[in-house]
């Protein structure tokens, strides 16, 4: 008789406990802009080992690129883009929460290179045989870069002298400057934590390109995804601000929208 007691109060217990005790499983699908991969991957394992049964399942690129595969019908319940100008592009499409978007984090744009002097400005680029950055068309911290040369009048004379080197995103222009293939490359000051040779050359003043900052938003599918939400939602908290800026992250207050 006492062995079915303790065999009907196990069933009580285990019955209480998964009443108390929250359920995940499922998919996450993240469309996120290259720059962030790092702080990405440990956002998910933070959030992956608080939430049992989640897979997330990262897709890193320029923004431009990933934006159009998104727009074709690509898997993604959460886009990240290094700038507005995607976001958009993806609300005009249809295809994201206009409710959900709001800025995820900031950052900088700097100049690395080879050991050498410092530049004093934009103007000693004209002095480097090869400057790489992302294409501008299609990645944000290249459109950043080519607003920051537009404005200092440099850039035209480097494109005429054939000086600038295209990148598919702003991690391929780090690797170019990193492994000495390149006088220069334009990528952001997170970025620049990362190389192993290579140094900051130069801080790009804010003033001469337009803010950097990193607008996240739920897809119309995502926000149907539990999981996601609650990936969403975990992004604003204090533990993943941590996160953001021990990788360099600038971060908005918590929950500031873009609109």
């Amino acid at each position: 008789m006492m062995k079915k007691e303790i065999v009907l109060l196990l069933s009580v217990l285990q019955m209480f406990l998964v009443a108390i005790v929250p359920v995940w499983a499922g998919e996450v699908h993240l469309s996120v802009a290259a720059s962030m991969t790092d702080a990405i991957k440990e956002l998910d394992a933070v959030f992956m080992a608080d939430h049992p049964g989640v897979t997330m399942l990262p897709n890193f690129g320029s923004s431009g690129s990933l934006a159009k595969q998104v727009a074709q019908g690509a898997a993604a319940d959460l886009f990240v883009s290094a700038n507005p100008k995607w976001m958009s592009y993806l609300e005009t499409e249809g295809k994201i929460a206009r409710q959900t978007v709001r800025d995820l984090a900031k950052n900088t744009l700097v100049v690395i290179g080879p050991q050498r002097a410092p530049l004093k400005s934009l103007n000693d680029l004209q002095a480097m045989e090869r400057i790489a950055l992302g294409s501008p068309g299609s990645v944000p911290a290249g459109q950043y870069a080519a607003q920051a040369m537009r404005a200092a009048g440099v850039y035209d004379r480097l494109v005429e002298s054939k000086k600038l080197v295209m990148a598919k995103d702003v991690r391929q222009a780090l690797l170019y400057a990193d492994r000495g293939e390149v006088d220069g490359a334009f990528v952001y000051g997170t970025d620049a934590l990362l190389v192993q040779k290579a140094v900051i050359l130069y801080t790009v003043p804010a003033n001469l390109h337009d803010p950097i900052s990193y607008p996240m938003g739920l897809t119309v599918e995502g926000e149907k995804n539990s999981a996601a939400r609650a990936f969403y939602d975990f992004l604003a908290s204090p533990a993943a601000i941590g996160i953001l800026e021990k990788y360099g992250f600038g971060t908005p207050a918590a929950g500031t929208a873009v609109k």
